[in-house]
């Protein structure tokens, strides 16, 4: 299997990248970044891009592949709707319908969050984005498209980027909430195991990613 992975320079991107490298399911992983990371490995590749809405330079190097998980992101604290939206859906969905237009085979796996709002009316601004930015994605032409709302992610073992402030409560939620808490090395394996044989539901709470890691 080939992938591509986006976002490996934060948290969540690279738990799953390191996760993946391990996997013997996984032959090839292209990262896509905006900025190098430092990391080598016979399994990787990397395409720095700049700016994720302007891809078709790339194209040559981004046909062949089997799947994509999309871990970039951002918190939308400090942010304006104008902004996070850019950010969250029109660079998301720039993203996506170019690779769809180049893999058509491909499996999709986006990254979005506990609480999104399917309904993009509530209240909260940033659930109400993630459900545009959701909703839009499963009407691409991919071969299929998951969304993944995790809740709390315990970091695989070795990461670098886990900000300090957030070490103190890895070892405290997992026990306090567990039904809340998945492992970065679940959420791999449950976007691997998608793209092997599916899912019956295109967005996926934390029980479901449980399920699909197993």
């Amino acid at each position: 299997m080939k992938i591509i992975i986006t976002g490996a320079t934060g948290m969540v991107g690279e738990g799953v990248l390191l996760a993946c490298l391990q996997n013997p399911a996984i032959k090839e992983v292209l990262i896509i970044n905006r900025k190098h990371f430092d990391l080598s490995h016979p399994k990787l590749k990397e395409l720095l891009v700049p700016d994720f809405t302007k891809l078709d330079a790339f194209a040559g190097q981004l046909k062949g592949y089997d799947a994509c998980f999309y871990c970039a992101g951002i918190s939308s604290v400090g942010m304006d709707e104008a902004q996070y939206t850019y950010i969250t859906f029109d660079t998301t969905l720039s993203f996506a319908r170019t690779l769809a237009s180049l893999n058509p085979d491909m499996v999709f796996t986006y990254v979005s969050g506990s609480s999104t709002d399917s309904s993009e009316k509530g209240k909260l601004m940033w659930a109400r984005v993630k459900g545009r930015t959701e909703n839009t994605l499963m009407k691409l032409s991919f071969k299929g498209v998951y969304n993944f709302r995790p809740g709390f992610m315990k970091p695989f073992k070795g990461q670098k980027n886990v900000k300090a402030i957030f070490k103190p409560v890895i070892l405290i939620f997992p026990l306090l909430f567990p039904k809340y808490t998945l492992t970065l090395q679940e959420v791999a394996q449950a976007m691997i195991n998608v793209v092997v044989k599916g899912y019956s539901k295109q967005v996926l709470e934390i029980s479901d990613i449980k399920t699909l890691a197993l």
